[in-house]
C-alpha cells in the first residue's frame, strides 16, 4: 500500500485486482467471477446484482461511526458543544488538517476495498460533503482534502473491481437538520425550506456544485467506476415539503442532462431519495426521464418489521419507475448503540445493554440477527449496507453499534460470508404478481440491449411538458411561509460566477494530461452561482429569523 505496509489479497469468488502505473486507466479488475470487469465489461441492470456497503463516517464524519474522532473533542477547552463536524471542526483548531487527513487517511484504506471485494460485495456507495468542493463565508470544513482521499477510492475501486454510487450527503444549509448533512440544525431552518429565507440561493449553490462533480465523474476515465451520484441524501420531504423537493429534483436533473447529454454512457445515473415517504410517492414522477434511479433508506431500528413490504414495494417501482436501490439498510432491530441518535444521553430502550454487548451473543442470537440480515437484502436487490465499519470507542474499548458494522458481522456470523445466500429468501411472501423480471422501463436504462449492445431508446429523456411545468425552480411558492410575490424577494444568486474545477489525481509513470482536465464536456461553460455583487445576505445556516427582504437587491 501506499504507506509501504502489505497484505495479502485472497478472494474465494474468482475476483482478481488489476492497476498499471504507466497506464492507471485501463480496465481494472474483476470483484467476482459474477460480476462485470470494471472499464471493460458492461454493468447490465437487471441482469447485474448490486450488492454493496457504505463507506459512512469516511469523507463525511458521523459520531456513532468514528466515535473516537469525537470523544477526543467533546469536552474542550473552548467549551464548543460538539454534535457534528461543523463544530467538531471548530473544536480541532489549529489541529483541523492534520486530525482530519490522518482520519481519512487511516479509516478507510486500500485494504478495505480488497476486503470489501473479497466479501462477495461489487459495489460501494460513498457519502462525500460540498465542501470537499469549497466552503464559503465562515463554515469551518476542512475544504478539498476530501476530494484527495476520494480520487484514491476511484483508483482502489478500479482496482478490485468495484463500482462506486458516489453521494451527495452534506448540502449547504442542511438538507435534514441531522449530524451528517455537516450541521445539527433546528428541523425549520432547512435548505429549500418552509421557513428560511436562504433556501434558495442554497439550492442554487447546490446546483453548481453537482455540475462541478459531474463533470469530473462523467470523463472518460472515470465514469466506469462512478455509474451514480446521489443528488442529495435522505432529504426531509415531510418539512420541505412535496413541491419544493420536486421542484429541487428536477432541477438538478435538468443541470446534469444539459452537462452529459442524454442515454447510456453520457453521464452517470442520477439517483434520488424518496425522503421516507416510500417508493411508491415518486412512481410516476419525470415519467421518460433518462436513467433516474430511485433510492431507499429503509431502516428496522426505526420503522419496524416491514421487510416483506419492502421487497413489494421494490418489486413494484422497478417496474414503474426504474432502478430501484436500497441505499442503507443495517441489521439493528433498535436504536441502541453508543451516538446512534447523536452526541447525547442515547436510547432509553432498557435492551440495549443487551444488544451494545455483541461479545456474548450466542449462536441463537446470531442465527436470528443472519436472518434479518439475508431478509432485507433480498427483499431490497439491490442493496448497500450501512456501514462498512464501525470504529471502536476509546472510552468502550470495542465497536460501539455493532449490528451496523458489516465488517464485524461478517467475521461473527450474522453477515452472511457469501451475500447470494439472501437470493429467494423473500419468495415465501411474495405472490407471482409482485416478481420483477429485470425488465425496466427502457429510458430508465437509458436505452434497450441488441446483441450485447446499447441502442439508444428513441425518447430517453423525454419528459412530458405537463410534468416539467408543474416542477419549475424556482418553485412558485415555499408554502406556507412564502407565497405568490413573496417569492421575487426572497434572497437569490446570480449566474456570474467562475466555476471550479475539481483536481484530478497525480500519476507520476504516467503521461502527462493521462488523468483529464476535470471537466468532461467543454461545451458546458455556464457561469455558477454567486452571491449578487453588492447585496448582503442571511446566514445560509441560520436564516428562520432573519426578515424577508421588502426589495430584490440587484446590486
Amino acid at each position: 500500500m501506499e504507506d509501504g505496509t502489505n497484505f495479502t489479497y485472497t478472494n474465494n469468488f474468482g475476483g482478481n485486482w488489476a492497476a498499471d502505473p504507466i497506464q492507471p486507466f485501463i480496465p481494472g479488475g474483476k470483484a467476482q467471477s459474477w460480476s462485470p470487469r470494471v472499464g471493460s465489461e458492461e454493468w447490465t441492470w437487471g441482469e447485474d446484482v448490486a450488492r454493496g456497503v457504505n463507506l459512512g463516517g469516511w469523507l463525511v464524519t458521523e459520531p456513532f461511526i468514528v466515535p473516537s474522532l469525537y470523544e477526543k473533542y467533546v469536552n474542550n477547552s473552548q467549551n464548543i458543544v460538539v454534535l457534528d463536524e461543523w463544530s467538531l471542526s471548530l473544536a480541532m483548531g489549529s489541529n483541523l488538517t492534520s486530525e482530519m487527513e490522518n482520519h481519512y487517511k487511516t479509516f478507510i484504506t486500500e485494504q478495505d476495498f480488497a476486503e470489501i471485494a473479497a466479501a462477495g460485495l461489487n459495489w460501494v456507495r460513498i457519502p462525500i460533503g460540498f465542501w470537499a468542493i469549497e466552503a464559503i463565508n465562515d463554515e469551518p470544513f476542512l475544504v478539498g482534502i476530501s476530494w484527495t482521499y476520494f480520487l484514491k477510492a476511484i483508483q482502489w475501486a478500479r482496482k478490485y473491481g468495484i463500482r462506486i454510487y458516489l453521494d451527495l450527503h452534506a448540502l449547504p444549509g442542511s438538507q435534514n437538520g441531522w449530524n451528517h448533512s455537516g450541521k445539527s440544525r433546528d428541523l425549520s431552518v432547512l435548505f429549500l425550506n418552509l421557513n428560511g429565507v436562504m433556501g434558495i440561493a442554497n439550492a442554487q449553490r447546490t446546483l453548481t456544485y453537482l455540475r462541478i462533480i459531474v463533470e469530473f465523474i462523467s470523463q472518460d476515465q472515470y465514469r466506469a467506476v462512478v455509474p451514480i451520484l446521489g443528488i442529495v441524501n435522505e432529504i426531509l420531504w415531510s418539512t420541505i415539503g412535496e413541491t419544493s423537493v420536486q421542484s429541487f429534483y428536477y432541477a438538478a436533473y435538468e443541470t446534469i442532462r444539459q452537462s452529459t447529454g442524454l442515454g447510456s454512457g453520457a453521464g452517470p445515473y442520477i439517483a434520488i431519495h424518496e425522503g421516507f415517504q416510500g417508493v411508491n410517492i415518486l412512481g410516476s414522477f419525470l415519467s421518460g426521464a433518462d436513467r433516474l434511479a430511485l433510492d431507499q433508506h429503509p431502516y428496522l431500528a426505526f420503522m419496524g418489521d416491514t421487510s416483506s413490504a419492502w421487497a413489494i414495494a421494490t418489486n413494484q417501482s422497478s417496474k414503474a419507475f426504474g432502478v430501484t436501490l436500497g441505499g442503507e439498510f443495517s441489521t439493528a432491530i433498535n436504536d441502541c448503540g453508543l451516538w446512534l441518535n447523536g452526541i447525547g444521553p442515547g436510547s432509553s430502550n432498557p435492551e440495549c445493554p443487551t444488544w451494545d454487548d455483541w461479545v456474548a451473543y450466542n449462536t441463537s442470537t446470531i442465527a436470528s440477527l443472519k436472518q434479518i440480515t439475508l431478509a432485507s437484502m433480498d427483499a431490497l436487490q439491490n442493496f448497500f449496507f450501512w456501514t462498512w465499519k464501525i470504529g471502536n470507542s476509546t472510552v468502550l474499548g470495542t465497536s460501539s453499534n455493532p449490528l451496523w458494522h458489516y465488517k464485524l458481522g461478517l467475521q461473527q456470523g450474522w453477515i452472511p460470508s457469501d451475500p447470494r445466500e439472501a437470493v429467494g429468501h423473500c419468495a415465501s411472501v411474495l405472490g407471482s404478481s409482485n416478481i420483477f423480471d429485470g425488465s425496466y422501463p427502457v429510458t430508465a436504462t437509458g436505452g434497450v440491449r441488441f446483441e450485447g449492445l446499447f441502442i439508444p431508446q428513441a425518447g430517453a429523456g423525454t419528459i412530458a411538458t405537463a410534468q416539467t411545468s408543474s416542477h419549475e425552480f424556482p418553485p412558485p411558492s415555499l408554502a406556507p411561509s412564502f407565497t405568490g410575490t413573496q417569492m421575487a424577494l426572497l434572497p437569490t444568486y446570480t449566474a456570474t460566477g467562475t466555476v471550479k474545477t475539481l483536481f484530478a489525481p497525480i500519476f507520476t509513470a504516467a503521461s502527462s494530461g493521462a488523468a483529464g482536465t476535470g471537466w468532461n464536456n467543454s461545451a458546458d461553460n455556464s457561469a455558477a452561482y454567486v452571491p449578487v455583487a453588492g447585496c448582503s445576505y442571511p446566514d445560509s445556516w441560520d436564516a428562520v429569523n432573519a426578515s424577508l427582504p421588502t426589495a430584490t437587491c440587484t446590486g
